[in-house]
């Protein structure tokens, strides 16, 4: 036998003992080492970074440090989005996408008008809601339309980015803002309102529904019928794409929903403006730019995001708020990090990257049934870097046994 298969049957037979020993025994840590092993990574961070970590159950403070320095929070900025999304639209709320008609539909099926496509701010449109308003015009008794389909976009400004891009369209908001989106605006050339009704219009050329105009953009008149309506999905599920998939273009969208709905503007300052207001009822007073974190003006810090998971988890809107957070080592952005230790299936989190900034918020169910409140922003560091040291706190706090 040569030494190559001698040393191949070794490895074989390592391995057959160890599928066959015993896991290694859970680890347990006190109040000192956890304390311990988060001061390590915070120190490795350096001192642009902070953190603070609170036992909810009993409201004692396990570590701070930094705690009050605000700093660029990245997606954690999300956390205070879909907060307010909630609180302000409840988790059953939904967006609607509506198809109107202009005028009097004859015995023949001629329409002696317009179809008007209103937006809703829905973040989901989509080709099938397109093929789902080609049937309602169908249903309708439409065969012709001697106008043409309007793309009514008015519920929100037409800035297509936010404050990072200097409000033109983002390539890291990963779609074009509008009330009326596409696709998420997806081939529209900055006009989404103009693309989605240019789709309609061809649905309706496939349906061989004959219209007398090019699709345009334009208000909903007076006095126009409503045929069909188009329901988002509810706010607890857009909060969930929003915070588990950390999406800059959901996150834009709820924002400017929150300025049309409550300060009459739907753009991304009145949005913001919400936000502040209804923030301030948890005694916190983020500077909020945007929704999605991208902008560096956005400022906040560990002990503001603490209050508001603490707040958040004795509040009303529990549950949905932290089902939409990823979890460790199952879901999201947090699906590749800390698998197989004891945070797998025991924390959420809200995670935040930019180039030079990386933030981990959340709540851990730690070993000794408590439920354990964290929030760590590092500004200046390397993602990658921080993002382990960030891993190793949340490791400790998992494994908390005192």
């Amino acid at each position: 036998m040569t030494w190559i298969k001698r040393f191949a049957l070794l490895c074989a037979a390592l391995a057959a003992v160890a599928l066959a020993a015993p896991p290694a025994p859970a680890l347990a840590l006190s109040k000192t080492e956890v304390q311990k092993r988060i001061a390590s990574a915070l120190l490795r961070a350096g001192s642009s970074s902070g953190a603070l970590v609170t036992d909810l159950t009993t409201g004692e403070r396990l570590y701070a440090a930094r705690a009050d320095l605000a700093r660029v929070p990245a997606s954690n900025e999300k956390l205070y989005t879909t907060a307010t999304i909630l609180g302000r639209f409840g988790p059953l709320a939904r967006f609607n996408t509506e198809l109107f008609a202009s005028g009097v539909v004859d015995e023949d099926g001629l329409l002696d008008g317009d179809l008007i496509l209103r937006g809703g701010g829905d973040p989901s449109f989509s080709g099938e809601d397109i093929d789902s308003l080609g049937r309602a015009v169908q249903r309708a008794g439409i065969e012709a339309v001697s106008g043409g389909i309007v793309g009514d976009e008015s519920r929100f400004d037409k800035r297509r980015g936010g404050p990072a891009s200097g409000w033109s369209v983002d390539g890291y908001i990963g779609g074009s803002l509008g009330a009326l989106v596409l696709n998420r605006g997806s081939g529209d050339y900055g006009n989404p309102g103009l693309a989605a009704a240019s789709a309609l219009s061809k649905e309706l050329s496939g349906l061989k529904i004959e219209r007398g105009r090019k699709a345009r953009t334009g208000l909903t008149p007076a006095g126009a019928k409503r045929i069909s309506l188009l329901r988002s999905p509810t706010v607890s599920g857009l909060i969930e794409v929003t915070n588990t998939a950390s999406d800059n273009f959901y996150a834009e969208m709820l924002v400017k929903n929150l300025g049309a709905r409550f300060a009459k503007s739907g753009s991304t300052a009145a949005g913001a403006a919400v936000m502040r207001s209804y923030l301030r009822r948890f005694g916190i007073s983020p500077q909020i730019s945007d929704g999605s974190g991208l902008s560096r003006g956005n400022r906040t810090s560990p002990r503001e995001l603490v209050a508001l998971l603490a707040a958040m988890h004795e509040g009303p809107q529990r549950a949905a708020f932290e089902d939409s957070l990823a979890v460790a080592g199952r879901s999201g952005t947090l699906a590749g990090r800390m698998n197989g230790s004891a945070a797998e299936g025991a924390c959420r989190g809200k995670t935040g990257t930019l180039s030079d900034v990386s933030g981990l918020s959340g709540l851990c169910n730690a070993k000794n049934g408590h439920v354990i409140a964290f929030s760590m922003l590092m500004n200046s560091v390397s993602p990658a870097s921080a993002r382990s040291l960030q891993d190793s706190a949340v490791k400790a706090i998992a494994n908390y046994n005192d």
